[in-house]
């Protein structure tokens, strides 16, 4: 959500932005909205001035003993009163007519951001780790675990259909000390605070981080009116949702495992195989709410923060700065962290993390104290996998595979798997 002042004094650069992602110019319908809305909260505040005027003259009127002057007012009075409650209503409408107009707008990119139409244009940051060599034909992960009888997705299809996998046995725990590595590091090792958030959410929630109302049609919904949460993002960003912080507080780092679940509109014939791409998946979300000055830095770290859970478990990647075109609704600018599947021969993304600035704390209310003398400014707000706990264990299976089909446990999950090295066919 966007500063309606802002726009108004700076209605070129929003409408360049807008352009730089691929938009028509939209300022010029939002400030006849926003010219509307104060004009008539204008007449609204004169009927008020004019209103307590006439109240103070009934008074002296009657003390004067002019009783058909006091009815006049009184009766004047009535008029304005009633005006000014059907204009209150009115406000609410011209200002629920903004906000929907605003809504669907997505964030403006940093100057930095390559403009681009969509991923074919992001651009390479770095490389890091040595690709696996292997004496065989490597396997896709579906391949690996469905010989090892760990992994079936025709089990899953009986009961929930395309989309999902009946993970078994040694693979099922191995994503489970995937999880739980990554959260004891991040807490451990970087100042994130574990929450555990609810994963059925109310509509204001999706609408603060961005989700609703424009993509509602990647969600699930219940028939009682609660989301299924797509990214843990949701409940951890709206825990600052309606507050005022202190800025000697932030920033606020926390994270989160949970369950994800997303329709993946749109995405049909894509990874149709396998566990790269489901309808419901586990996810350790980082988000950080930070000081308008510190976004940037917290950027960077926040991706590093990413990115050690790939070197920890030994696993090639690269990292991407995304386009325009190919970046969040709410993100102002995108790292994408891809690691290397051998399997497939080719980089997938394991974890995005975004800067919003105050894109989502406006659409929440989410504010702080920026100094003593009380001034209150919008948090700015991030978001970022550390990790996408399926698509590790796909790397994991493709990267530590063996000749035979057996799978070497990385060194760091050995201590959560009781010592297990090798997962292979019992």
């Amino acid at each position: 959500m966007f500063d309606i002042k802002w726009i108004r004094e700076n209605s070129d650069a929003f409408d360049k932005g807008l352009a730089r992602r691929g938009l028509e110019p939209k300022s010029a319908e939002l400030l006849v909205l926003d010219e509307k809305r104060r004009a008539h909260i204008a007449k609204l505040q004169d009927a008020q001035t004019e209103r307590n005027a006439a109240s103070k003259l009934i008074g002296k009127a009657k003390s004067t003993g002019d009783e058909a002057g006091a009815q006049k007012l009184i009766d004047e009075v009535a008029k304005l009163k009633a005006f000014i409650q059907s204009g209150e209503d009115v406000e609410r409408e011209i200002d629920d007519e903004l906000t929907q107009a605003m809504a669907g707008i997505p964030n403006l990119p940093l100057d930095d951001v390559p403009d681009g139409k969509d991923e074919s244009d992001n651009v390479h940051v770095r490389t890091v780790g040595d690709k696996p060599a292997f004496d065989f034909e490597p396997r896709e992960h579906f391949d690996l675990g469905e010989a090892l009888g760990l992994m079936d997705f025709d089990e899953a299809a009986k009961i929930s259909g395309a989309r999902f996998v009946v993970l078994k046995g040694a693979l099922a725990k191995l994503e489970r000390a995937l999880g739980a590595f990554m959260l004891d590091l991040h807490t451990s090792e970087f100042g994130y605070l574990e929450v555990q958030p609810p994963v059925l959410v109310r509509d204001d929630a999706l609408f603060g981080t961005g989700q609703l109302p424009k993509f509602s049609e990647d969600l699930y919904k219940t028939t009682d009116d609660y989301w299924l949460i797509p990214t843990a993002e949701v409940p951890l960003t709206n825990l600052a949702r309606e507050s005022i912080l202190d800025a000697a507080d932030l920033p606020h780092r926390l994270t989160a495992l949970t369950p994800c679940f997303r329709s993946e509109a749109g995405s049909a014939g894509r990874d149709t195989r396998g566990m790269i791409r489901q309808h419901q998946f586990s996810k350790v979300e980082m988000v950080s709410l930070t000081t308008e000055e510190g976004g940037m830095d917290e950027l960077e770290r926040m991706t590093s923060c990413a990115e050690e859970v790939l070197k920890r478990l030994g696993l090639a990647y690269q990292v991407v700065l995304l386009s325009t075109g190919d970046m969040g609704f709410s993100a102002r600018k995108t790292y994408d962290i891809e690691v290397w599947l051998p399997g497939q021969d080719q980089y997938r993304e394991i974890s995005s993390c975004s800067v919003c600035g105050d894109f989502q704390a406006r659409r929440m209310d989410a504010r702080y104290r920026a100094s003593e003398k009380g001034d209150v400014r919008h948090v700015h707000t991030l978001n970022g996998s550390g990790l996408a706990v399926g698509r590790t264990l796909v790397a994991v299976l493709e990267n530590y595979q063996q000749a035979d089909g057996s799978i070497v446990v990385p060194d760091v999950l050995k201590p959560y798997m009781g010592g297990l090295e090798i997962i292979s066919v019992d």
